[in-house]
């Protein structure tokens, strides 16, 4: 969280350090040099609540949103927010760091300006915002079940709110959590338990659900490792520069740093990246006028997400289109609570089920987009690195 003192006038990040995304947008943040303080847990009761009516009236459409501009397939989350003392109101990480480098402009920006460096930092960030939260959040309320405190700490930032009540917060959220890791791709296989484990904390099967354990784990292991290897070579994932790649990266694996088996395997398994996801979680990356290095030390990377990621956009865009035709308008949780816009796929050469997800669906034509404003020459040397660079195209 941030370190920075309190100024006269600052900006707020409403989120929790739970969400990948609130630590995304907080190193962010500390990069571009915005000072910033971390709501609820370091404001005072009277800003906090300033901030939940501040939030209330965004999401009634009663403040206007500075960024981004909303589309019909977009969704405002719970967390993390960037609120402004002048009035801003953003939302969205990503969205909130194409903001920050134009509104604090200087040759330090975290999406890279030279074009094959900029599209591979967005796809980087995309990764992980889309498919990376899916392994992050199983290995919290899996694998690290037994002795991630998620809930406690979460009641703690909300003490605010809650006083006596906390207790509660920390069974129920545990729970909700649990319940929702099959939203979250991650299906238990049938008859699954976890010994000494309540049963509502229990990871859970569902029916018509091909589990997902292993394809999740085995994807976890597979980036981890190759991250290791890559940052035992250079500083940043791009070279000696942080960009938006390494800051959505750091969120979501910077999530399990507090879920103590999950650290505990990084440590002992990746040193040289529990050691990058530690400097980073503790400081601010340093703004200096290196060359981005995008060579063939990335291609291990950009494997992994021709192997998981692409593949998942592709075939939740075809689903999410096709439904949109038949008339469907409900999408994401709401509708996968409900039972309705669900798909099967294949992964990794696995099986699965999911609900189409619009944000997705938007995300994957953004990247299009992104990617039919390449040249020729630089498309061409993205394909000799991303084995599924033709998968814009189509």
């Amino acid at each position: 969280m941030s370190t920075h003192p309190r100024p006269p006038k600052d900006w707020f990040i409403w989120g929790s350090e739970l969400s990948p995304y609130a630590l995304k947008l907080a190193l962010c943040c500390r990069y571009s040099n915005l000072p910033h303080r971390f709501l609820p847990d370091q404001g005072s009761w009277a800003e906090n609540w300033r901030c939940v009516l501040r939030l209330e009236k965004l999401k009634r459409r009663r403040l206007p949103l500075t960024w981004p501009v909303m589309s019909e397939d977009d969704e405002l989350p719970l967390v993390p927010y960037l609120f402004g003392p002048e009035g801003e109101n953003l939302y969205d990480s990503s969205a909130i760091a194409e903001w920050l480098d134009h509104s604090l402009p200087g040759e330090h920006t975290l999406i890279p300006a030279d074009p094959l460096a900029g599209f591979v930092a967005r796809l980087i960030d995309d990764y992980a915002d889309e498919f990376l939260l899916y392994a992050v959040h199983h290995q919290r309320w899996k694998v690290s079940a037994h002795d991630n405190d998620a809930g406690q700490r979460l009641a703690r930032e909300y003490r605010f709110q809650l006083g006596p009540l906390q207790p509660l917060m920390v069974r129920w959220f545990s729970a909700r959590q649990t319940r929702r890791l099959p939203y979250l791709f991650s299906v238990a296989p049938t008859g699954f338990h976890i010994a000494g484990l309540p049963r509502r904390r229990q990871p859970l099967a569902r029916e018509g659900f091909p589990p997902t354990h292993a394809l999740l784990e085995e994807a976890f292991a597979r980036l981890t490792a190759l991250l290791d290897v890559l940052l035992g070579g250079r500083s940043y994932l791009l070279g000696e520069r942080f960009t938006l790649a390494d800051a959505a990266l750091y969120g979501q694996l910077g999530m399990n740093l507090a879920d103590p088996s999950t650290a505990r395997d990084l440590r002992e398994r990746t040193p040289q990246l529990y050691r990058w996801l530690n400097v980073l979680h503790r400081g601010t990356p340093l703004r200096v006028d290196a060359p981005l290095c995008i060579d063939s030390a990335l291609k291990p990377l950009l494997a992994e997400i021709s192997r998981t990621h692409l593949p998942l956009m592709q075939q939740n865009a075809a689903a999410h289109q096709r439904f949109k035709q038949q008339g469907q308008r409900r999408f994401n949780e709401r509708a996968f609570n409900a039972g309705e816009a669900l798909y099967d796929g294949v992964l990794d050469g696995q099986p699965y089920r999911s609900v189409a997800r619009s944000f997705q669906a938007r995300s994957w034509r953004d990247c299009q987009v992104r990617w039919a404003a390449l040249t020729v020459p630089v498309r061409a040397e993205l394909a000799a690195l991303l084995p599924a660079a033709h998968t814009f195209s189509t």
